[in-house]
């Protein structure tokens, strides 16, 4: 009888922390998107910037763990954040900061996904048979190359890109590796807008987050999603010839 209502109580303690993120992200969204804004840094630059002369190493640690927050709670005001970083750190060490609490942020709803969900997703898919299983062998004999590519092609969410290798027995460390570098091209670009917004600020302006869709961005990130499918590609020519 002991196991049997242990069993119900030990499946809602596993979902509680993703249940928890989701819960945060829509009241974020409903309570918090009047916040984290541009208008919101805007309003607040000068004390930011006085606090952070006063305080350098608190102001590092408080960002960062307001971004982990943000990140990890899925809150609305990321993109914000790092401009926040370049502005205040500039674009290196402020690129550094951004990279390192995005990818604990990220960690954080993996870990949440994959301790609710994921082991039981991945167990079934594991089993199964079909096309099914002929798509989780592919993913995994090309997670390294399947990972970077979700962090760097623009398009895939965020919060998607952290959820979707929960479900895919991803191994935690090639993870927390392929978060780390490959969210680099993409936070170096918004670290170094933020690293602007004086001057934007100074002409009344706001900053221009298309940056990361110009051609002097955009080809050398699509340059470096062809090399990440390469391996890909590499491995599905092979699998032909072997047929």
């Amino acid at each position: 009888m002991t196991d049997m209502t242990d069993a119900p109580a030990n499946t809602i303690l596993k979902k509680l922390p993703l249940i928890t993120i989701i819960i945060a992200a829509v009241l974020g969204a409903y309570f918090l998107r009047d916040y984290l804004t541009f208008e919101a840094l805007a309003e607040n630059r000068e004390a930011l910037l006085g606090f952070r002369d006063a305080n350098y190493l608190l102001t590092v640690l408080v960002f960062i763990a307001a971004y982990v927050v943000i990140v990890g709670f899925s809150l609305p005001g990321a993109t914000i954040a790092t401009l926040t970083g370049g502005f205040l750190f500039a674009t290196f060490p402020g690129a550094l900061f951004n990279v390192t609490a995005a990818t604990l942020g990220a960690t954080a709803i993996f870990l949440a996904a994959r301790w609710g969900f994921g082991e039981n997703l991945g167990k079934k898919l594991e089993e199964s048979e079909g096309s099914v299983k002929k798509i989780k062998d592919g993913i995994d004999e090309n997670q390294w190359s399947m990972l970077f590519l979700i962090r760097l092609v623009p398009a895939v969410p965020f919060f998607l890109a952290n959820l979707i290798p929960s479900f895919l027995e991803v191994p935690l460390h090639r993870f927390v590796i392929s978060t780390f570098l490959g969210i680099i091209p993409g936070t170096v670009v918004y670290t170094s807008v933020g690293a602007g917004l004086g001057d934007v600020f100074a002409r009344g302006e706001t900053p221009n987050l298309g940056i990361i869709f110009e051609p002097q961005i955009i080809l050398p990130i699509i340059g470096l999603c062809v090399l990440a499918a390469m391996p890909i590609v590499i491995n599905a020519l092979r699998g032909k010839k072997g047929l």
